[in-house]
């Protein structure tokens, strides 16, 4: 049921003689709880309470007050009629039985079809405000969404506000009920959906983002309420159908756009290109990829000083996520770049070509900025050769980039022949030689199954003479 602000407490010494009587007899807490339930159901004082396993001081109190014989029963009855005549018969006859309930929870008793309608009219009124408030903002959309699509209301905001209000020690029963709380994180929602950093073609870092609306640099960290806030917003607008909000939203441009099922070969992913799309940089000093021999154009179109310089003077780079998201093009030497999962093998391949050639070092799995930089590649029509380790973990790297890639893609290097020869003496546990099963792609499977009969990991670095012919 949902709690109404309770103002009409005891008015008189009956009433209060009335409250004291039946709150020092736990027992009538059962029954007044039980008629309480009844209440919201039916919108009336009505119905039956039944009481189980009474002890003989709970039967000694219920006899009292109705003036009945409970002995050696271990149930007990109680219907709304009965307990009304009960009631009346006694000395708190001028007080109603709907009275007695109200005074003793402490809040107005409604019936379910008029809660319904007070929750209605709490919501329209919150709705009103917001309209009032954002109209003109890009919020208004948004706003307009969320009033007429209920479903959304269910199975978005609402749990996410219920357990706001349980933090702060409110009753899930009084989730709508708070209009004020209510309205204070709904309002903070269309300040989020405003600022979203994609709307200027910008870039921002979370803690800033989170510094700029709420002050606390940490509001929007995983694992805080506002942060789930935050991810709810950016998972909401990436599925909506609004195109002026959703289309920035779900990075489709034409340097991140890719399909669902492309997007499920690195799931863990996932959530940082949601978040860039938005505009928000949730991990970049870390993000990162190392390349050579690349030159690439900014948004605006001019050209990236700083790449064209590095490939002038043949030296590899490390460009962070936050650079290579504000890059619309790139181009390679011969339109061909060659990607190696070990840094040293990398930065042998570097020393010998100088910049005539592009490379890339994917250090292990890919991180966001090597997707990013592969849709560019793809785009430019790059071909790409890639070599990596003779393991499952780089079988199952090397498989998921060629499925994720979407330009031409060639292995390279990764034969049965060059893993005889870069075979080492570490042995594969049964559970990693497990992952082997994942491995379909045809050109693979050979190397896979001499993988899995000599149980020994192969490694680049073994054979790096091999990349340097």
């Amino acid at each position: 049921m949902t709690k109404q602000k309770w103002k009409n407490g005891p008015q008189n010494s009956l009433d209060k003689e009335c409250l004291e009587y039946f709150r020092e007899k736990p027992v009538f807490d059962r029954v007044l709880r039980g008629f309480r339930e009844k209440y919201a159901s039916y919108g009336s004082f009505s119905g039956t309470v039944t009481l189980r396993k009474l002890s003989e001081e709970e039967l000694e109190d219920l006899e009292g007050f109705f003036q009945k014989n409970y002995h050696g029963k271990k149930s007990v009855s109680v219907s709304a009629a009965g307990f009304q005549k009960a009631l009346e018969d006694s000395r708190f006859s001028e007080i109603e039985p709907k009275r007695l309930l109200e005074m003793y929870f402490r809040e107005e008793m409604t019936g379910k079809k008029e809660q319904k309608q007070q929750e209605m009219q709490r919501w329209r009124q919150i709705f009103l405000n917001l309209e009032s408030r954002y109209r003109g903002t890009p919020a208004q959309a948004w706003i307009h969404e969320l009033k007429n699509q209920d479903e959304k209301l269910k199975t978005g905001l609402i749990p996410y506000l219920a357990k706001r209000h349980r933090e702060n020690g409110k009753s899930q029963e009084e989730t709508v009920g708070n209009q004020e709380e209510t309205q204070k994180v709904l309002r903070l929602a269309a300040d989020i959906i405003n600022a979203f950093p994609c709307r200027q073609d910008k870039q921002e870092y979370l803690a800033v983002f989170a510094a700029m609306l709420t002050g606390n640099p940490h509001a929007f960290d995983d694992g805080t309420r506002d942060g789930q806030l935050l991810y709810l917003l950016v998972q909401w607008m990436e599925d909506s159908g609004s195109s002026d909000i959703s289309d920035k939203l779900t990075g489709k441009s034409s340097a991140s756009e890719i399909s669902s099922g492309r997007q499920q070969i690195f799931p863990a992913l996932k959530k940082q290109r949601q978040y860039l799309a938005a505009g928000i940089l949730r991990d970049d000093i870390s993000n990162y990829v190392v390349v050579s021999g690349i030159r690439a154009w900014k948004k605006n179109g001019e050209l990236h000083g700083g790449m064209d310089g590095f490939c002038r003077e043949g030296d590899m780079v490390q460009v962070p996520l936050s650079v290579i998201a504000g890059w619309c093009r790139v181009s390679c030497p011969g339109n061909t770049i060659h990607i190696v999962e070990n840094p040293s093998v990398y930065a042998m391949l570097c020393r010998k070509w100088q910049g005539t050639m592009a490379c890339m070092c994917m250090n292990g799995q890919p991180r966001l900025s090597a997707l990013l930089l592969l849709d560019l590649l793809a785009e430019a029509g790059v071909k790409v050769f890639y070599a990596g380790d003779f393991d499952p973990e780089g079988l199952l790297i090397a498989q998921k980039l060629r499925q994720y890639y979407s330009g031409e893609f060639r292995y390279w290097h990764m034969s049965e022949t060059v893993y005889e020869q870069s075979r080492s003496d570490e042995k594969i546990s049964e559970k990693r030689l497990k992952m082997l099963d994942r491995i379909t792609d045809e050109e693979l499977l050979k190397t896979a199954e001499a993988v899995r009969e000599s149980r020994l990991a192969g490694y680049q670095e073994t054979v790096w003479e091999i990349y340097l012919e």
